[in-house]
């Protein structure tokens, strides 16, 4: 594998563990508000990582660190996942992945051969808007809603988690939202921040008032359902 990104330490990709995070580049979809552009539509691919001077790293960081995080991008876009993971996890590391959902079938294989420990997975917002949303018109949700069912099956811990724009986001979303992933076990509303890196323009983030009264909606279907990343 290659890899377009490294964050040598993070207490806060991971829950309740010392990571590593892994940036992988490219993506499927097209979010105007990600705030990773330069690892979809503005891709670097003069500064990379390849997967030996990872492993080498990570051989430096036994010990030291409880688990690998790998985000994007979008990572399971990427054919020769399954094996870098093993390397990883042969290494001692507890495995984090981070995915839009879009790819089950690999999502399901990783799971079934027991190689991820925890999995987040982006909720974009209500099926009615996800394509807007997405910046993909055309876009088939139906992989993203198998993805959905195959975490709620419960065979890795995991999360749903959306990031909450005021250009995209209101209200009544978050009752739908939580009616599509009502039973899973944990729901994350997180705040916006523009990173200056964005694929679109004019993102806004939403009160912290506002994502209280999102939550208190999704919260009906999702009991531990709550808010990062606002002050």
């Amino acid at each position: 594998m290659v890899f377009h990104g490294l964050q040598k330490m993070t207490l806060l990709d991971f829950p309740g563990k010392v990571a590593t995070t892994l940036f992988t580049g490219g993506c499927n979809l097209r979010c105007p508000f990600c705030h990773n552009a330069f690892l979809v539509t503005r891709i670097d691919n003069s500064s990379v990582y390849s997967e030996e001077e990872i492993l080498k790293f990570l051989g430096t960081r036994t010990g030291l660190l409880d688990g690998i995080c790998i985000t994007g991008g979008e990572p399971l876009m990427q054919n020769d996942i399954a094996s870098f993971i093993k390397k990883v996890k042969d290494m001692g590391f507890a495995l984090k992945l981070d995915t839009n959902g879009c790819y089950p079938d690999k999502l399901k294989s990783l799971i079934d051969e027991g190689l991820l420990d925890y999995v987040a997975m982006d909720i974009k917002n209500s099926k009615e808007k996800y394509a807007k949303t997405v910046g993909i018109p055309e876009l088939d949700l139906t992989p993203i809603e198998k993805s959905v069912e195959i975490l709620k099956e419960k065979k890795v811990n995991y999360e749903f988690r959306t990031t909450v724009i005021k250009e995209f986001h209101e209200l009544e979303d978050f009752s739908e939202i939580g009616e599509w992933i009502k039973g899973a076990d944990r729901y994350f509303l997180q705040g916006f921040t523009d990173s200056g890196n964005l694929i679109g323009e004019n993102m806004n983030p939403v009160s912290k008032k506002e994502m209280e009264k999102m939550r208190d909606l999704a919260s009906k279907y999702v009991p531990f359902c709550e808010i990062r990343g606002v002050d």
